[in-house]
Parts: C-alpha cells; sequence; structure tokens
C-alpha cells in the first residue's frame, strides 16, 4: 500500500493494484498534462496535473460506494469487496486517455477517436493487462471497461453512475480542487453532507438502480451545481483563457498536428513535449502563448443567448471574416448546461418516501438556464474596428 498526501482529502491509501497502476506509464504520464489546459497561463495556481486530479476521483469513489452500500439493504455488499475495487480502479484510469492539454484541443485525435476511446486502447495494452494478470485478485481490464462504457451488469451500472453521471465523483473531485489551485472560492459545496445523503434509486421509469439523494440532501446537490456553474461562468469559461485556447488550436492546425491515435505514439506526447515544439516556432499563433502576444477581446455577448441570438449572431460571422480575414479573427462559442438532471433523471427521495427528479424537487435548478456566449478577439490594432463592426451588423440582425 501507499500512502499519499493530497491538499483536497488529506491521505489517500491505495492497495496492490492501485500502486501498480499508479507507476505504470499511462499514469505516470498524466504527472505532465495539465489539469485545466492552458488556464495556468490566467491562473498561476492551476499547475496541477490530471495525476492529482485522478487519484482523488478513486479516492471519492471509495467513499461513495461505502454511503450507497451502506444504505443500499444488501444491493451492494460492504467492506474491501470486488465492487469497492473495482470501482476505485475505473475512476483511477479514467482519465488516462487524456490528450496534452487535457480539453483544449481534444478533437484533433487521429481517425476521430476521443479520450476516451484512447482510455480503452491504453487499458487493452500489454503493459496494463499484464498488471491486472498480476495483481488484479478478480479484476480484468474487460470489467473496467464495462464500468467505464456503462454497459455492463445491473450492479456494473451502478457503479458506472459512481464515475461517470450528473452526480458523479469526477466532478466533485475537478470542483474543489480547481477552485483551489486557481485561488477561487466558486467551486465551493457541502461534500460531506453530499456523501452522506447519496442513496441507490431504482429508476420508476426503467428499472434501472442510479444515485439519487435523500430529502436532506437537495441543498447539496444544488450547491454542488451552483460551483459547476460559477466555475464555468468565472474559471472554465475565462475570456483570456478561451482566446489562448483557441491559438493553441490554430497553431496545432497550422502544423496539421494530430494526437496519435497509437498508444505507444500517445505515451510518448504530453504538455512537455508540445510545449518545446512551441517554444522552437515562429508562428503567431504560438508566439501569442509563449511571448503572451495574444488577440484582444473585441466583442463579448451576453452569457444567456436565446437560440434566436445564438442563431442571429451565428450569421454575422461570414461577413465579419471577409471584412477582416480569417487571420485577424478569433472566434468562441462558450456553451454548457450547468446540469442534466432533468435528462439523466437523478432522484430526490422525499420525506414521504415518494421518489420525485431533482429538476421538480429544486425551484433553484428549474430556473438555471443554459450558458451559451460569443466572444470576438482581434489584434489590438483591429479591436475597436471589430467591435463597431458586430455592434452594426447583428444590430441590424
Amino acid at each position: 500500500m501507499l500512502s499519499i498526501r493530497d491538499p483536497i482529502h488529506g491521505f489517500i491509501q491505495t492497495d496492490e493494484l492501485e500502486t501498480a497502476l499508479l507507476k505504470s506509464r499511462p499514469l505516470q504520464r498524466l504527472r505532465y498534462v495539465h489539469q485545466l489546459g492552458v488556464t495556468y497561463l490566467v491562473y498561476p495556481g492551476a499547475e496541477h496535473s490530471r495525476f492529482n486530479h485522478t487519484m482523488g476521483v478513486m479516492h471519492l469513489a471509495g467513499r461513495i460506494y461505502d454511503a450507497l452500500a451502506a444504505r443500499s439493504g444488501g444491493l451492494l455488499p460492504e467492506g474491501n469487496c470486488r465492487e469497492r475495487r473495482l470501482v476505485r480502479v475505473a475512476a483511477l484510469v479514467h482519465d488516462i486517455g487524456h490528450a496534452p492539454f487535457s480539453h483544449s484541443a481534444e478533437d484533433l485525435f487521429e481517425g476521430g477517436i476521443d479520450h476516451e476511446d484512447m482510455t480503452q486502447r491504453l487499458l487493452e495494452t500489454p503493459e496494463l493487462r499484464e498488471l491486472f494478470r498480476r495483481h488484479g485478485d478478480g479484476i480484468d481490464t474487460e470489467q473496467v471497461m464495462r464500468v467505464l462504457r456503462k454497459d455492463g451488469s445491473e450492479m456494473e451500472f451502478l457503479l458506472s453512475e459512481i464515475v461517470t453521471s450528473e452526480l458523479d465523483v469526477d466532478k466533485m473531485d475537478y470542483l474543489r480542487r480547481d477552485s483551489l489551485y486557481c485561488g477561487v472560492q466558486y467551486g465551493s459545496y457541502d461534500l460531506e453532507q453530499l456523501i452522506q445523503t447519496v442513496i441507490p434509486i431504482q429508476d420508476p421509469h426503467d428499472g434501472v438502480w442510479r444515485i439519487g439523494v435523500d430529502h436532506t440532501g437537495v441543498h447539496a446537490l444544488e450547491g454542488l451545481v451552483m460551483a459547476r456553474y460559477y466555475m464555468f461562468t468565472q474559471v472554465y469559461f475565462n475570456v483570456t483563457s478561451k482566446v489562448m485556447e483557441l491559438h493553441f488550436n490554430q497553431w496545432l492546425r497550422s502544423q496539421g498536428r494530430e494526437w496519435a491515435s497509437d498508444p505507444e505514439r500517445f505515451l510518448r506526447e504530453d504538455d512537455i513535449t508540445v510545449l518545446q515544439e512551441m517554444r522552437t516556432s515562429d508562428h503567431p499563433h504560438a508566439r501569442a502563448i509563449i511571448h503572451r502576444e495574444r488577440f484582444s477581446l473585441a466583442y463579448e455577448t451576453s452569457e444567456h443567448l436565446s437560440r434566436e441570438e445564438r442563431d442571429s449572431f451565428q450569421a454575422i460571422l461570414p461577413g465579419l471574416r471577409q471584412r477582416f480575414g480569417d487571420q485577424n479573427l478569433l472566434v468562441d462559442n462558450s456553451n454548457k448546461d450547468p446540469h442534466r438532471l432533468a435528462k439523466n433523471r437523478v432522484w430526490v427521495r422525499r420525506r414521504d418516501g415518494d421518489l420525485a427528479p431533482m429538476s421538480q424537487a429544486s425551484d433553484f435548478i428549474a430556473k438555471l438556464s443554459r450558458i451559451d456566449a460569443f466572444r470576438v478577439y482581434a489584434p489590438k490594432a483591429l479591436r475597436r474596428d471589430v467591435n463597431d463592426a458586430v455592434q452594426k451588423l447583428w444590430g441590424s440582425e
């Protein structure tokens, strides 16, 4: 076992399999992949890595499993059982397929795969299969992949809910971790109350077991949703972070760069190798990041555009590009649902024992609207002209 000190959760203990996985190439590579991509260029403290995060997710997966098992009436076995070990391992490896700089350019994999596909490919490598063979003690890579894909047995689906759902340990960790390292308070919520009130609930619509909350956990879940909303609006969609991300994508595309789809080549790429390429590049978009020669914000819409407003803004973009040239404009569309509690059905057990969807049990959540905003960036010399053109064109729309 290892005992690792973590700034969020205190000491995190690992068993033999988890220790072996942490020492493997796919997990060690995550030390050199920033959790928040290029955000460290704006928030200097945001130097934390995917490696930190994935250990926190593993730790929380065990805690949530324990809480659910204690309230499951025998549905989930208690103690250090195979199911608990399986969900912790699935949580530990869930991010190993992330490309350099995490989400900053995750759509540039060869062959159109994504980081989840790459995670599966890495789990299928001889290195990880051998670790599971030697240390798995009843757990293998196929079981882990079923949990990550949410296509296993009834029991495995409930384990999947712990790792990836609207009420998953991924969000529970990254909100508090990102908030701490960025030096903000937006990601704070009552984690302990949430853990104390999560319960397994059989969905009355399809009979599937999901993670829900007791009525005493409604406000704690509201706090999680609010924390996520503010972290997106204030940190993840930060105005300077987004332009740096746009410059990064433009540079990658100008170089014809794609993330390797072959696991061996993929493991040789991380933030450090990509930064080294950028440092030796004279391309304007590389210089924008390395030498802080970024475009300036020329125009920004409100955070909550209606569908009609969104369509009308998109309609003016071709005219803007024709007038100022593609090379002089960067356009970002930051959009996110603060929650999908209605679509993915997180249930609340009321005081009388009846079930209600969280989207109805909370007036706050029912009123929280989708984030959808546009920003237009341009070189400083053109910023005012671009601003005037946007106002004129969008005003006519």
